[in-house]
């Protein structure tokens, strides 16, 4: 093919023009085609595959730029190189016309052969290359389509046998050695969410992105060896949820396919990672009570000294500023160790719990990322509220929504906090509403009848998809509700998070297995239609 010679179509209205041209291009060896007019050469261009037109600007029934727009409109002409030839000075608008009508180049007479030639035959050679590319590539795809019918044999015999797997809940498919999915079950569209028709012929691990224990090729280079693998993978499914499936791979005697049953353990996956970060921080927990504890005593010595120290008669001002500013500090630290050892000291019967100083020691507890995030706190205080129960059950709610809300606001906001005495319109019941109110980025709706449900989380990879979980479940503990809203305008939004507890209320030891669609839906709490303005 690379000895097949190419068209060269030369246009002008003078022959002795063409002739000339022919004799320079002659050393190629090329076909030399001429064309006298326009429609003659568009005759020719329709019947002929031409490598390269070499065309005069100045002709009498079409000039150039005019043949060269009514070429570039057949869809088939559209990258056919045109090289214009001119007799006369053209303007650098006349050139920019030309290259808009589709020339490449520009040879202003008289032609200097060698410079014809090379510029003539950078196209021949281009064109020559193209058609050898176009000449490979239908063969190869005649071999993909061979390819392919022997793969659809393959995928038929394995179809026969699979007809019993489209009963099984787990995700049952088989693909080839290079990943492509000839067979997809009903459980695999349950698991994942795509249609079979829209995944057969796919790369099975690029579709479901997995993340494998070890690399891919590891992975596959144990399966031929062994003729099965077994492992945990993680995959994204049609929605971008990740899930955990336990995966067991088997290659067939042929060693031309293989068969994959993924189940999905998600929520078990979960449910002992979870397990196993409160085991730690309750093991973190014990260790925080007892060094708060040990220090507590040499710290309030400390204190006293430097009590004694501030009003010591032999200090100036400066000084006694000094050690006052220490004693504060001091202070400061004391405080901290007595939340810690009340946090981690939990008492065995329910007690009275002033709701108010509970929030002010979460607030405690949270004032960096308050200060870290630029962040403006707001109490309103409106009623001192007793709540009968524990407190580190009570102060994991407020840990978990005050932790959420300062998240959602990492550049800065307005956090409210409101407690009050009310009746609740859904339990009818008087007791201590409290409003957690920030101008984070809110809640978006598709996630709102989700919020409540356990593992599921809006912060990626950061949590566990627990806390709102288990706060709901100790409100209901103590009959008690939790409800959100989250409003968005021009401005920006708002959302707030109001906890109701029963005052006058028995305490529950069982928690309620109520589902109150108020606690898992965007509804309009009361307490938090007074939300700050985004």
């Amino acid at each position: 093919m690379a000895d097949t010679k190419v068209n060269i179509l030369m246009v002008d209205d003078q022959p002795a023009k063409l002739l000339s041209y022919e004799v320079i291009l002659a050393e190629l060896g090329e076909n030399l085609i001429k064309a006298t007019s326009p429609s003659e050469a568009l005759n020719i261009l329709l019947k002929t595959d031409i490598a390269v037109v070499l065309m005069d600007v100045s002709m009498p029934e079409l000039d150039g730029f005019e043949l060269a727009d009514v070429i570039r409109q057949h869809p088939r002409f559209q990258k056919t190189p045109i090289i214009f030839i001119s007799g006369v000075h053209l303007t650098d608008s006349d050139k920019i016309q030309g290259y808009r009508s589709g020339a490449v180049d520009y040879i202003s007479v008289p032609v200097i052969p060698e410079v014809l030639r090379a510029k003539i035959s950078v196209f021949v050679e281009l064109h020559r290359k193209t058609r050898m590319l176009e000449a490979l590539n239908n063969e190869l795809e005649r071999r993909v389509t061979e390819r392919t019918d022997q793969l659809k044999g393959s995928e038929e015999r394995f179809r026969m046998r699979a007809d019993l797997l489209e009963l099984a809940s787990e995700a049952i498919l088989v693909r080839d050695l290079n990943g492509a999915i000839q067979f997809w079950n009903a459980g695999a569209e349950s698991l994942y969410g795509w249609n079979r028709e829209e995944v057969l012929g796919k790369d099975l691990h690029t579709l479901l992105r997995t993340v494998f224990p070890v690399s891919r090729e590891a992975t596959e280079e144990i399966l031929r060896e062994r003729k099965s693998w077994r492992g945990n993978l993680v995959q994204k499914t049609e929605d971008g949820s990740e899930i955990i499936v336990a995966c067991r791979k088997t290659m067939n005697h042929e060693g031309d396919a293989v068969l994959e049953v993924n189940r999905d353990i998600t929520a078990q996956s979960r449910a002992e990672e979870a397990l196993r970060e409160t085991e730690k921080l309750a093991a973190m927990g014990r260790v925080a009570g007892i060094i708060a504890h040990e220090i507590n005593n040499p710290l309030a010595a400390i204190t006293n000294l430097f009590f004694l120290l501030r009003n010591h008669p032999s200090l100036d001002d400066d000084a006694r500023h000094c050690a006052m500013l220490a004693e504060q500090e001091l202070q400061r630290v004391s405080h901290i160790t007595r939340q810690t050892l009340s946090f981690y000291g939990e008492s065995k019967t329910p007690i009275g719990v002033a709701i108010t100083e509970l929030l002010d020691d979460v607030i405690g507890l949270q004032e960096r990322g308050l200060q870290t995030s630029h962040i403006e706190l707001q109490r309103r205080y409106i009623s001192a509220s007793m709540v009968h129960g524990f407190p580190v059950e009570l102060r994991q709610i407020f840990l978990n929504l005050i932790g959420n809300a300062i998240q959602a606001m990492p550049t800065g906001g307005i956090l409210r906090l409101t407690v009050r005495e009310e009746i609740d319109a859904v339990l009818q019941r008087r007791g201590v509403a409290i409003s957690i109110i920030d101008t984070g980025a809110g809640i978006q709706p598709q996630d709102a009848k989700r919020l409540f449900e356990p593992f599921f989380s809006t912060k990626s990879t950061k949590g566990t998809g627990l806390g709102l979980w288990i706060s709901k479940g100790i409100a209901q503990k103590y009959d008690g509700r939790i409800s959100f809203r989250s409003h968005r305008n021009s401005n920006g939004c708002v959302t707030c998070f109001r906890v109701f507890l029963p005052i006058s209320g028995a305490f529950n030891t069982a928690p309620s297995t109520s589902n109150d669609s108020s606690e898992t839906s965007n509804s309009n709490p009361k307490g938090c239609s007074t939300a700050v303005h985004a």
